[in-house]
């Protein structure tokens, strides 16, 4: 069989991917890369908005790091020009919002937020995605109590004012408005059970990592049934390549007050695999 040349790979069609979320998507990013290559069966561009903390609406800081929001990331302004290009110009357009619920710890409002999630939404759809969000995990909110919500707040949130039940109630009207959302907008929205969710409440444990990015996978259409049915441990492509995506930097951040700004796509696969960090 005739091996095919590095040219020809760059020219075979890829999937364009659009991931946004905070924690749980940096967590969990080199396992979706990992599936998204193999359930489309094409190299991927994948366009990630992600972060410890991070906010959709307003910028945000974890210790001595802070990152714009993601609607004011350039990560907008980078699929506009990449996807003018012959190699991003593809049918196969998937995207998932996730990680929703920083926001009410950091004091904005249920409206506020919604606002936001539909901004994201309507910008996704007017570059021809197919969208999945994911539900707060109200299973896994409900059963934290007093206590561990004092403790969680100050290692995770310490400038926290809301109230436990503040934050439950925000919650459940938050996914009342993903509901609405998604039928107003036709957008598919994913259920995350609390078996998935750790004693913190707000991370998914590392063992249900795979089965949240099959789940979301299952809601995208156009994907190979074939191969996404073999699920197993899905697994990067070697130490390598783990290493070196857990050390790409998002294109804009700041550290200790010093801006710092990294070119794009902050890391090339083998297969020609791209991934852009905003």
């Amino acid at each position: 069989m005739q091996s095919r040349s590095p040219s020809s790979a760059r020219d075979q069609p890829r999937a364009l991917v659009v991931a946004l979320g905070a924690s749980n998507l940096s967590r969990g990013l080199s396992r979706l890369v990992t599936i998204c290559r193999r359930c489309t069966a094409k190299p991927i561009d994948l366009f990630a908005g992600a972060g410890h903390g991070r906010s959709y609406g307003a910028n945000s800081r974890i210790w001595n790091r802070r990152l714009p929001s993601i609607l004011g990331s350039g990560l907008w302004r980078s699929l506009d020009r990449n996807s003018a290009s012959d190699d991003l110009n593809s049918t196969t357009r998937l995207a998932v919002i996730t990680d929703i619920g920083n926001d009410l710890l950091y004091g904005f409002s249920v409206e506020q937020i919604a606002a936001w999630i539909e901004e994201v939404v309507l910008r996704l759809q007017q570059r021809g995605f197919q969208i999945v969000i994911t539900q707060l995990p109200i299973e896994s909110i409900q059963a934290v109590g007093t206590l561990r919500f004092h403790i969680l707040k100050s290692i995770f949130v310490p400038g926290c004012q809301q109230s436990l039940e503040a934050i439950k109630d925000q919650s459940l009207q938050i996914n009342n408005k993903i509901v609405s959302l998604s039928k107003e907008h036709h957008v598919t929205i994913l259920r995350q059970p609390g078996s998935w969710y750790g004693i913190d409440a707000i991370h998914v444990k590392r063992s249900c990592l795979n089965e949240l990015w099959h789940r979301v996978v299952d809601c995208w259409p156009g994907i190979s049934r074939e191969q996404h049915a073999m699920r197993g441990v899905d697994r990067f492509g070697g130490w390598q390549e783990w290493s070196r995506l857990g050390a790409a930097s998002a294109e804009v951040r700041s550290l200790s007050g010093l801006m710092l700004f990294t070119p794009q796509p902050a890391l090339r696969l083998a297969d020609t695999t791209r991934i852009y960090l905003y």
